[in-house]
C-alpha cells in the first residue's frame, strides 16, 4: 500500500517520495482515511511511529492546494522541540503547495512568529503558553479553526498543560474537527476526549502490553560505578554498528559535564538541557538530526518531543524515575521498524528504584551484573572491538617550558650544547675503551 491508495493528493505523494517516504506506517494507514472524512479520532501509538503524517496529511487535504489566508488548523504540542519537528514534517509534505505553516513557541523573539501570522499562515503548530499569549494580545485569531490536533496528549498531562489546552479549546469553534494523539490513555486524557470530541473513532495500532516486551530493542542493565561510568560510555560509543546515540542524564549539570568529557575524548557530542538558550538547543538538535553530531547528551525533560528515527543506541546514564520514564527513554531507539540497543547504568543507591522498574516491566533482571570498563561481558554484549579504550584522540602533549636567562637584544641564541656534547662524549669513551 502507498499514500495514494489512502486518498492522499498526488502533489503531496510526490513531495514525500522525494524524501524516500513511500509506504505508510500502521497508524497512518488507519488514521488517514478516517480523518479525511472529517471524523473526530483518537490515535494511540507509541512515539516514533509516524503520528505526525497521520494527522498532518488529512489537514493538508482539508485545507486544499491553495487555501485562503488565515489560521484554519491548529496543532498543539507539549515542547518547543516537538513543535519544530512537526512543522518540518508538515512543510516537507506541503512543499508543492501554497500552504503556509507557522511555528509558535516560547523562548524565542516574537517578531519572526508574528511575521508568519501576519503573512496569513493557515496551519499553526505551537506550544500552549505562547499560543495563549499571542491570542490574549489579539495577534492570533483562532475563531476560524476548522481542525484542531492535540499531539502527545499524555506528555501534556505530565507537564501540567491540560488547563492551558482547555483554554485553547475554548478559543476555537465548537464544530471543529478534533484529533487527539497519545502513546498512553490516562484517565484525565479520556475525560478530555469525552468533553471536547464528538463520538471519536479510537484507533490503536499497538498492543497495550507492547511496552512490556520491547522485542525490537535489546536491553542491557549494568551495575556501574560512578567513577568508571564515563569510561564505560566511551567504550560503548565505539561499538560496531553504532549510529546516532542518545544519552540520558538526571540533571542539567550532569548532561553538560558528560558532554564536555566526551568531546575531550574525541567524540562528536552535543548537549541538550534547560540551562541552554533556545537558539543553542535548536542548534544542538539540528546538528544531531543532520548527523553532524551523532551523540546527544540530554536531560529527560529537555529531550521530550525529539523525533529522530535513526537512533541506534540509548544509554541511561542514570536510572529513570519509574517504569514509564524508562519506556519513554529507551523508546527513542528501535523506531520505524528498526532494531535498537538500550543500556542502563544502575548505581548502588538506585538498586531499590531499579527493583520497582524491573518488577513493573517484568524484565527479569533483579540484580544487574556488576560491570567495569574492562569487563569482558561488556565487550561481547555490545560488540565492542577487543582492545578498545575510552579515547579516540590522543591527549594533547603539553611541552614544559624551561626558564632561561634573558639575552641582550639582537644576540643570537646558541643551541643547547648538552644535546650535542653527550653523543660526542659517548663516541670518545667508546674509542678509548677500544684502544685499551
Amino acid at each position: 500500500m502507498n499514500f495514494s491508495d489512502l486518498g492522499v493528493a498526488e502533489d503531496i505523494c510526490e513531495a514525500l517520495t522525494k524524501k524516500g517516504i513511500t509506504s505508510p506506517f500502521p497508524i497512518q494507514e488507519q488514521a488517514i482515511p478516517v480523518a479525511m472524512t472529517g471524523q473526530d479520532l483518537i490515535g494511540q501509538a507509541k512515539t516514533g511511529t509516524g503520528k505526525t503524517l497521520g494527522f498532518g496529511l488529512p489537514i493538508l487535504h482539508k485545507l486544499g492546494a491553495n487555501p485562503a489566508l488565515g489560521a484554519k488548523a491548529l496543532v498543539v504540542v507539549p515542547t518547543r522541540e516537538l513543535a519544530i519537528q512537526v512543522a518540518e514534517d508538515l512543510n516537507l509534505a506541503a512543499s508543492n503547495r501554497a500552504t503556509q505553516i507557522a511555528v509558535i513557541y516560547g523562548g524565542k523573539a516574537y517578531e519572526g512568529q508574528l511575521a508568519q501570522l501576519e503573512a496569513g499562515a493557515q496551519l499553526i503548530v505551537g506550544t500552549p503558553g505562547r499560543l495563549i499569549d499571542l491570542h490574549n494580545q489579539r495577534k492570533l485569531d483562532l475563531s476560524k479553526i476548522e481542525v484542531m490536533v492535540l499531539d502527545e496528549a499524555d506528555k501534556m498531562l505530565d507537564l501540567g498543560f491540560l488547563p492551558d489546552v482547555e483554554k485553547l479549546f475554548s478559543y476555537t469553534p465548537a464544530h471543529r474537527q478534533t484529533m487527539l494523539f497519545s502513546a498512553t490513555m490516562p484517565g484525565e486524557i479520556v475525560t478530555l476526549a469525552r468533553r471536547y470530541q464528538n463520538k471519536p473513532v479510537h484507533i490503536r495500532v499497538n498492543d497495550p502490553d507492547e511496552g512490556h516486551t520491547k522485542a525490537d530493542i535489546k536491553q542491557f542493565i549494568y551495575r556501574a560505578h560512578a567513577l568508571d561510568k564515563d569510561e564505560v560510555v566511551a567504550r560503548i560509543l565505539q561499538a560496531e554498528g553504532r549510529g546516532k546515540t542518545v544519552i540520558f542524564t538526571k540533571t542539567k549539570r550532569q548532561a553538560g559535564n558528560l558532554c564536555e568529557a566526551l568531546i575531550e575524548r574525541g567524540f562528536p557530542a552535543t548537549a541538550l538541557h534547560g540551562d541552554m538558550s533556545q537558539e543553542a538547543r535548536e542548534r544542538s538538535l539540528n546538528n544531531f538530526r543532520s548527523g553532524k553530531k551523532e551523540i546527544l547528551v540530554a536531560t529527560e525533560v529537555a529531550a521530550r518531543g525529539i523525533d529522530v528515527d535513526d537512533v541506534s543506541h540509548v544509554i541511561n546514564y542514570t536510572v529513570p524515575e519509574d517504569d514509564k520514564a524508562y519506556l519513554h527513554r529507551i523508546g527513542r531507539t528501535g523506531r520505524a521498524g528498526r532494531t535498537g540497543i538500550a543500556v542502563t547504568f544502575v548505581d548502588w543507591d538506585d538498586l531499590t528504584r531499579w527493583g520497582h522498574i524491573n518488577q513493573a516491566l517484568e524484565l527479569n533482571v533483579p540484580e544487574p551484573v556488576e560491570t567495569y570498563s574492562s569487563s569482558e561481558h561488556l565487550y561481547s554484549d555490545l560488540s565492542i572491538p577487543v582492545g578498545t579504550k575510552g579515547r579516540i584522540n590522543k591527549a594533547p602533549v603539553v611541552k614544559k617550558e624551561t626558564s632561561k636567562p634573558n639575552k641582550p637584544s639582537g644576540q643570537k641564541t646558541k643551541p643547547d650544547s648538552a644535546n650535542i656534547r653527550k653523543p660526542r662524549q659517548r663516541i670518545r669513551n667508546y674509542k678509548n675503551n677500544q684502544s685499551e
